[in-house]
């Protein structure tokens, strides 16, 4: 599973030809969440508050480039990296 962002201790992975609706893996210490790329909402597991909170804002800021790494997920084509906030 590609690592797409990493930012304030949060792995942000996406698989190859992952199931829909378009999404990502947010990875934080034990926790797990899967992310609506849509709405930067939790799909399945969970994440501490604040960092779903800086999940869901970072993901509403990136929409376009997580829609456009789903897509190259989906085709098979390499994933890019996409800025996290602390590299804004």
């Amino acid at each position: 599973m590609p690592t797409v962002a990493w930012f304030y201790g949060i792995a942000v992975a996406m698989y190859y030809n992952d199931h829909n609706p378009p999404h990502f893996h947010a990875r934080y210490g034990h926790a797990r969440a899967v992310i609506g790329i849509a709405d930067g909402r939790i799909l399945a597991g969970s994440l501490p508050p604040t960092a779903l909170r800086l999940v869901s804002e970072w993901a509403l800021a990136h929409r376009r480039d997580l829609e456009e790494n789903w897509a190259r997920a989906r085709a098979d084509a390499p994933l890019e990296r996409i800025a996290g906030p602390d590299d804004d």
